[in-house]
């Protein structure tokens, strides 16, 4: 339901999955007016996708372990005043003046509407999520291979399976939960194949024992491998896909501590299918376009830079969830209830430190924080994994820019960075914005620096600043409404609102 030109609220949260859910109720029964919008057509984000009510399931809860916790935050929604918004792409956050914001969204399934929506706040909540990290290799573009995150996603959401035997590889905690949901639905799973290994939990002792539920979580998915007979092969990876229309079989190989293949430990496995994934990524192009400050979390992602109320270093502007470090759906449901009594606090005038309730949610953020850390450290690539790229695979598949393309601008023509290589080769130009392969850029263009990027890890793609955080045509751009007068002390002279200048070290210049 599109909102009216004049309507106001005092808080906009972009993101309606448990860090949106939890912010917008939490400061909607704290006296605020809540708009709460999000591009898919049923809250829950990423992690609590379920099946339209169309397919007719019976229990969407028995593909979720968590479902009663989602049921409560959906049930408070319910019987809230927050103004869900659906279908709503947003596409920019601009800051009219202080304590003057407004959002700018693209209705629709996929933000085609004619008619641009802006909604305008004293205040917003980035919950926008994160997106999966892909590192290419030679046959990943075949059809069957999908991403471990969307071969979970299908499933959830149009209970379809992505093959009838499929490999799941990658890195992270994520693999674990994919491989037990597809298994259990039905589907082979001749093995999981996880870069790192487990071990690097046992560096962080304390996070371990203070995090116990994280153990169970484990412990239910390992089960339900064991009962289905799916091998796990840690320190191992998928370092080619075989195939003519379809994927036929993977090779997967043994690697060393820096991700680099074992040369002879090769060895072919048969599926139809691949879900691969290498850990997620902060979806933060709206905050960095405000110019809010970041910092590297310990798998080389960008993160935002917040305050222990979950504040960035933009006034105004709070985040929740994964935005500030990827850490699971309960991170993001504490860290959404304490933006949310931080924001009501601050636009009533009470002091945001106060209350029993807002000192236990910052204990329990801390400590749910310091395992998502040990977590980051634990699965972070290794820079040896560009050794399984051949010249010719494809690396940006939008403007199918091959590795070869790229190392030749980093050792030719000097390109040692994503943007300058995306300048030169278009990689990064396509439909994606370089979501899928901003990581593998940057990483091949480090291998022509002195140490090839060993010494610092894997390179992330710098902080992207765009104003446009989705496609959005031309006639939308040309609706949009002129900001309503008055000087904005966040922006320099000559720059549109929005699009303040970098400050700091954390925001490198981009393209």
């Amino acid at each position: 339901m599109p909102t009216s030109p004049s309507e106001a609220f005092d808080l906009a949260v972009i993101g309606a999955g448990p860090a949106g859910l939890a912010g917008a109720v939490t400061a909607n029964e704290a006296g605020l007016s809540v708009a709460l919008l999000d591009s898919a057509a049923h809250t829950g984000g990423q992690y609590f996708r379920h099946p339209a009510p169309a397919l007719g399931t019976g229990r969407p809860q028995a593909l979720h372990h968590d479902w009663p916790a989602y049921a409560a935050l959906r049930a408070r929604l319910a019987a809230s005043g927050v103004r869900h918004l659906p279908g709503h792409h947003v596409w920019t956050v601009t800051r009219e003046a202080e304590d003057r914001w407004t959002v700018h969204a693209l209705t629709g399934t996929d933000g085609e509407a004619d008619e641009p929506v802006t909604v305008r706040a004293r205040a917003v909540l980035l919950a926008t999520g994160a997106y999966e990290r892909q590192l290419p290799f030679p046959g990943w573009t075949l059809p069957g291979v999908v991403g471990a995150g969307g071969a979970q996603a299908m499933l959830k959401a149009g209970l379809v399976l992505p093959g009838k035997r499929v490999v799941v590889a990658g890195s992270g905690p994520l693999l674990l939960a994919v491989a037990s949901s597809l298994a259990t639905a039905g589907a082979r799973v001749p093995a999981v194949v996880e870069a790192s290994g487990y071990l690097g939990y046992a560096r962080r002792p304390r996070a371990l024992a203070t995090n116990p539920h994280k153990l169970l979580e484990a412990a239910v998915h390992g089960s339900a491998l064991l009962r289905h007979r799916v091998p796990v092969r840690t320190r191992s990876v998928v370092t080619q896909v075989h195939g003519t229309d379809r994927v036929e079989a993977v090779t997967v190989a043994r690697t060393d501590r820096h991700w680099r293949p074992v040369p002879g430990t090769g060895r072919r496995i048969a599926c139809d299918a691949l879900a691969v994934g290498h850990g997620l990524v902060p979806q933060i192009e709206l905050a960095t376009t405000l110019g809010c400050a970041t910092r590297r979390t310990p798998d080389g992602t960008t993160a935002l830079d917040l305050d222990d109320l979950q504040r960035t270093s933009v006034p105004g502007l709070w985040a929740a969830g994964e935005p500030g470090g990827i850490g699971g759906w309960a991170l993001a449901r504490t860290e959404g209830e304490l933006a949310g009594l931080a924001i009501a606090a601050r636009l009533v005038g009470r002091p945001p430190h106060t209350g029993g309730r807002l000192r236990g949610l910052r204990r329990d953020r801390a400590r749910m924080r310091a395992f998502a850390e040990a977590m980051a450290a634990a699965h972070a690539p290794g820079p040896g994994w560009t050794r399984w790229l051949t010249d010719d695979t494809d690396v940006c598949r939008c403007e199918e820019v091959t590795a070869g393309r790229v190392r030749e601008a980093a050792r030719d023509l000097g390109a040692h960075d994503a943007r300058t290589v995306k300048l030169l080769t278009r990689a990064g130009m396509g439909w994606c914005q370089g979501r899928m392969c901003g990581a593998a850029v940057a990483c091949l263009a480090a291998e022509g620096t002195a140490d090839g990027g060993v010494a610092e890890g894997i390179v992330p793609p710098s902080a992207e600043r765009r104003p446009l955080a989705v496609p959005v045509s031309l006639g939308a751009l040309a609706s949009r409404p002129e900001p309503e007068p008055g000087p904005d002390p966040g922006l320099a002279p000559g720059l549109a609102p929005g699009l303040a200048p970098e400050s700091g070290p954390h925001h490198p210049p981009t393209g």
